[in-house]
């Protein structure tokens, strides 16, 4: 026996009311009487009615549903922003579609067009390391579509971001190894194409300049944030005649596999080699030993980025307010650079 989904006109025949009334109550229409309002939704929960969502998004031109593109999955950064970004979403009452890119410029082409297909009321974006061609998300805009960046953001588009200050947090973070007595410190940075990376690098050299300590351009190597090569470039930096005494990595995991490079190599943490890393990964504090690191308050990321969002959505284009939210980072000193009793 087939069952029966609940339909506006069950619930239209049951309260004796038209089907437009029945549906401009379920959508919050303002012109419904609160009683009328109050009786439809509670016989909906009794029939355990189910709204149609695409019915809905053809009368209110929205689908509730906002997008979120962000670069990988690998690390637990971009799966605690999506935590927080799908807890505020839910606030005003919007589903999530969710995807990954692996690191990969025409992935990251693909979701943006899934998401169009989709109709999302908005999306947020963290960018690829390939990512240098922006038409793509530049589409969205022209469709009056708002868009948010995070992270990895985008300074070709003039659109709301939620960032923090990289070049600061680096700053720091090289100077608290330069503090621990490290005087020949490397870099092991990220792609250039990267706004993080740039900035990341630039407070590394302001901090050795700062100090009087000299800029090796031999202690600093870009790379593409593929984990098989910091072998290579760990091994590089501790066969010098002169091997570096200290580390600051581009991120959190580069850091921990440095570190395994390290120890495998007969070197001690931090007695030969003070390592710091960028992010505060879940992992980092059971790393061995545990990793000093810049936690960023990646939760409040997510938020941060859906309220500029929904901030946005409802409003015409030209209210549109290009704000740039910059969240304040904290320095966890653990084992890496200072060994603790």
């Amino acid at each position: 026996m087939k069952s029966h989904q609940t339909t506006i006109i069950d619930i239209a025949r049951e309260l004796n009311l038209s089907k437009s009334t029945v549906s401009r109550a379920l959508t919050g229409h303002p012109n419904v009487k609160q009683q009328t309002r109050e009786a439809v939704l509670a016989l909906a929960e009794k029939m355990e009615y189910q709204r149609n969502q695409m019915s809905i998004s053809l009368i209110t031109n929205k689908t509730k549903t906002i997008g979120i593109i962000v670069p990988e999955f690998v690390t637990s950064f971009f799966s605690q922003v999506i935590i927080g970004a799908q807890e505020e979403a839910r606030k005003s009452d919007y589903n999530v579609l969710i995807s990954q890119c692996n690191e990969d410029y025409n992935t990251e082409v693909d979701n943006a067009q899934l998401m169009m297909r989709n109709r999302v009321d908005g999306i947020i974006v963290s960018l690829t390391k390939e990512t240098k061609n922006f038409d793509h998300l530049r589409t969205f805009q022209r469709r009056g579509i708002p868009i948010v960046f995070f992270n990895r953001v985008c300074e070709e588009i003039m659109a709301p971001k939620v960032i923090v200050n990289d070049y600061d947090a680096a700053f720091k973070a090289v100077e608290h190894l330069i503090k621990t007595g490290k005087k020949r410190i490397a870099h092991l940075a990220g792609p250039p194409s990267l706004a993080i990376s740039r900035k990341r690098q630039n407070g590394y050299i302001d901090a050795l300049k700062k100090h009087n300590l000299p800029i090796d351009e031999d202690l600093i190597i870009g790379y593409d944030l593929n984990m098989s090569k910091v072998k290579i470039y760990i091994k590089h930096f501790m066969d010098m005649d002169n091997p570096p005494d200290g580390l600051f990595a581009i991120n959190d995991p580069t850091a921990m596999e440095a570190m395994q490079v390290i120890k495998q190599l007969g070197k001690r943490i931090p007695e030969d080699i003070g390592v710091v890393g960028f992010s505060n990964d879940y992992a980092s504090q059971f790393a061995e030993p545990s990793l000093t690191t810049v936690a960023v308050p990646v939760n409040e990321m997510g938020k941060t980025a859906v309220k500029l969002l929904m901030d946005m959505i409802d409003k015409d284009p030209a209210d549109w307010k290009l704000l740039v939210k910059v969240l304040d980072t904290e320095l966890i000193v653990r084992n890496s650079t200072v060994r603790k009793a």
